[in-house]
């Protein structure tokens, strides 16, 4: 099981993290809500809770509560700019389906 982050996404990681002047890395996850089922969860860690899993790449720690991780497996996280538009990008191989804006998904 495992959590992948690109160097473009790392990068991005590190730069929140300097600005906000402190945390241990950045706490992916999943909650229900949108019309397809689940959504993503970007926030800071301060602490990493002893039931959590830490993935490491780049320089930069993704924790995962083991709850998540069922649903993450195998994600990879992305920055990406698109013309005006610039974001976190998840490339997760579970998921089923998307709804049509993109903020929620089912596996």
């Amino acid at each position: 099981m495992a959590i992948t982050l690109t160097e473009s996404a790392a990068t991005r990681v590190k730069t929140f993290l300097d600005k906000r002047g402190a945390g241990v890395g950045l706490r992916l996850g999943v909650r229900t809500s949108g019309c397809s089922g689940m959504a993503y969860v970007l926030e800071f860690v301060d602490t990493v809770e002893d039931v959590d899993l830490v993935f490491e790449q780049h320089g930069v720690k993704v924790v995962v509560d083991p709850k998540s991780l069922i649903y993450l497996d195998g994600t990879e996280l992305d920055f990406a700019k698109e013309g005006l538009n610039e974001g976190f990008k998840f490339n997760n191989p579970n998921v089923k389906d998307e709804c049509g804006c993109g903020e929620s998904f089912n596996i």
